[in-house]
Formats: C-alpha cells, sequence, structure tokens
C-alpha cells in the first residue's frame, strides 16, 4: 500500500461508521490524519471510533438537518481547532421500483440524504475551511448518477445533483485553498446493498466491464489522495470508479 501524507489532517467523514465511510476513514488514520465520524447511528459511530484508536471521535449526525450539520461543525472544530477535508459519503438508496410508483415523502427521503445532506454540510464546513484558506472535499457520488439506474430514480437523480453541486462549488472555490471533486463508484459490497434485490444487485453487476464490484479499498485509496495536499490543482471534477463502465 503506498503511503499518502495526511499527517495531523482533521477529515470529517459523514456515514463513516460502516461501509466506504469506514473504509476511508481507515485509509486515513494509516495515512497519518485524524478522523470525526458523523453518523446517523450514534452508537455505532462510537464503536467505529473506537476501533478506529486514538485520533478519532464520533458525534451523531443527521446530514439532512441543517442544525444537526451546525452543531457538529462546531462541535469538531472546537476540539480539532480545523476542519482539513470532508467526505460526504452518508447515503440511502431509497426503495427499488418504478418513479411512478414513488411516493413523494419516498423520493424527497433519498434526496434529503445523498443530495441535500451533501449541501448542508458544505454549507456549515467550508467556511471553518475558509479561515485557513485550506481545505479537501470530496463527495462519494455514484455511477448512478451519470447514467441513471432503472428503478432507483431517486438514488440516481439525487447522486447525479451531487455532481452539478460538486462543479458548482468547486468553481466557486477555485481562487481559494480549497479543493472540491467527486469519486463516482460502482457497486461495493456494503450495507447499502441490504435493501436491493438479488437480481437488481446482479444487474448492476454485469454491467462492469472488470466483471467484479469495486472493493472499499480501492475507493479509499482514491478518495484519500483527493484529500492531501498533493491534489493541488484539480478541483471540480469527477473521477470514475466503474471499473469501465462509464468512461467519462
Amino acid at each position: 500500500m503506498n503511503m499518502i501524507d495526511l499527517k495531523e489532517r482533521i477529515i470529517v467523514i459523514t456515514g463513516g461508521a460502516r461501509g466506504i465511510g469506514y473504509a476511508i476513514a481507515e485509509r486515513v488514520i494509516q495515512s497519518g490524519g485524524k478522523v470525526a465520524i458523523w453518523d446517523l447511528n450514534e452508537n455505532m459511530a462510537k464503536n467505529s471510533a473506537s476501533a478506529l484508536g486514538s485520533g478519532t471521535v464520533a458525534f451523531g449526525v443527521n446530514v439532512a438537518d441543517p442544525v444537526s450539520v451546525k452543531n457538529a461543525a462546531a462541535a469538531t472544530e472546537e476540539i480539532f481547532g480545523r476542519i482539513d477535508g470532508l467526505v460526504n459519503s452518508a447515503g440511502i438508496t431509497g426503495p427499488v421500483k418504478p418513479a411512478i410508483e414513488y411516493d413523494v415523502s419516498e423520493w424527497k427521503g433519498v434526496v434529503d440524504v445523498c443530495l441535500t445532506g451533501t449541501f448542508n454540510c458544505c454549507r456549515h464546513v467550508v467556511p471553518v475551511m475558509l479561515k485557513r484558506d485550506y481545505g479537501r472535499i470530496v463527495n462519494i457520488s455514484s455511477v448512478a448518477g451519470k447514467e441513471g439506474n432503472p428503478n432507483i430514480a431517486a438514488y440516481s437523480a439525487a447522486k447525479a445533483g451531487v455532481l452539478g453541486f460538486t462543479k458548482s462549488l468547486g468553481k466557486e472555490l477555485a481562487k481559494t485553498g480549497i479543493a472540491v471533486n467527486a469519486v463516482t463508484p460502482t457497486t461495493a459490497k456494503t450495507p447499502i446493498l441490504d435493501g436491493l434485490t438479488a437480481e437488481f444487485i446482479e444487474y448492476m453487476r454485469v454491467r462492469i466491464p472488470r466483471d467484479r464490484f469495486v472493493e472499499l479499498g480501492e475507493i479509499a485509496s482514491m478518495v484519500v489522495w483527493l484529500l492531501s495536499e498533493e491534489n493541488s490543482f484539480t478541483t471540480a471534477s469527477t473521477f470514475d470508479l466503474s471499473g469501465g463502465r462509464t468512461t467519462y
């Protein structure tokens, strides 16, 4: 494993108690950084923080609630004195069914977490970063945000929105020391699959030219580089993790 220097960097990871977020947290710690896990499940977040060891703190945070996010940002800054990086990994797929069968509340629930949650976290973390004119933000989108997957229209739309938001915010901050980028993983074996049918999971796998799902460590490797000082020029961009499914 190549080492990426995140020595003493303070990284907030939403949805960091498990899955992609936890894998990224592990790699950040291995690279010398410190992590604040923001997760809706506070008990799980605390257990994950304990497993990661010293330098890790946990907060119960509902990313869809701007007050919850504001309070977490203030508490994280109070503990560490700054925030150097933000990974917006919290997300839900929502129900698997045709768009015309979605209830408005089901649609709104997915968009509130995946898209508005990303906005809320950036809205309250970027001002902290601007105090030091330094920051790295990585938004976890999805191949679904590029191509759209049938029967998860809310998730696909929200993840496409994350890409548009990333490009806008990255350009707004381009003359500062803050970089904002997104990654678009294909399916990985995480708890988010629990709400999907076996048929739908197989539908996604067979469309990956590498003929396998992406490994969590592969996602973490790319994200941690984007969080590093070495990523000094690229911003407002999308980095593909689709195994060849999408080539743009």
